[in-house]
């Protein structure tokens, strides 16, 4: 399975989780981190089979978990959309009152800032360091 090219060419790609892979949104304007199962053919979360739904609940929580601790964020988005990109990725969004697109969605609503050099190596960093990724990578 591969990484649908959109979420390819809007992401850092970070590792993966047992199931998932994990992936930074390029804004930053708010943190977000995209888990993408590694099952062909996938688009639902219902479609999944009962233990790759829980798996992914699992690794969803983990991200929520280190966001909640790491990000202080006012309020966790989380969202399987899909209509642009079919395949079955899940978003999480650190938001923060007075953040751009607050309290609004962030999609569409402003073309992405993306992170300088130093404030991404130091995101990537602080994420991998507190959430245990199988295999951790720079590029698909």
């Amino acid at each position: 399975m591969t990484v649908h090219p959109q979420l390819r060419a809007d992401t850092h790609y970070l590792g993966r989780f047992e199931l998932s892979h994990c992936l930074l949104m390029n804004d930053s304007r708010y943190p977000w981190i995209i888990l993408v199962p590694d099952v062909d053919g996938a688009e639902e979360i219902y479609r999944l089979s009962t233990g790759d739904r829980q798996q992914l609940l699992n690794e969803s929580c983990l991200v929520q978990q280190f966001m909640a601790d790491n990000l202080s964020p006012d309020k966790l988005n989380i969202g399987a959309l899909g209509n642009i990109v079919p395949q079955l990725h899940l978003h999480h969004i650190a938001r923060n009152i007075g953040d751009p697109a607050w309290p609004g969605p962030v999609w569409g609503h402003s073309p992405a800032v993306s992170y300088r050099p130093d404030a991404l190596k130091k995101l990537i960093s602080l994420i991998r360091k507190n959430i245990e990724l199988i295999e951790q990578q720079e590029l698909l």
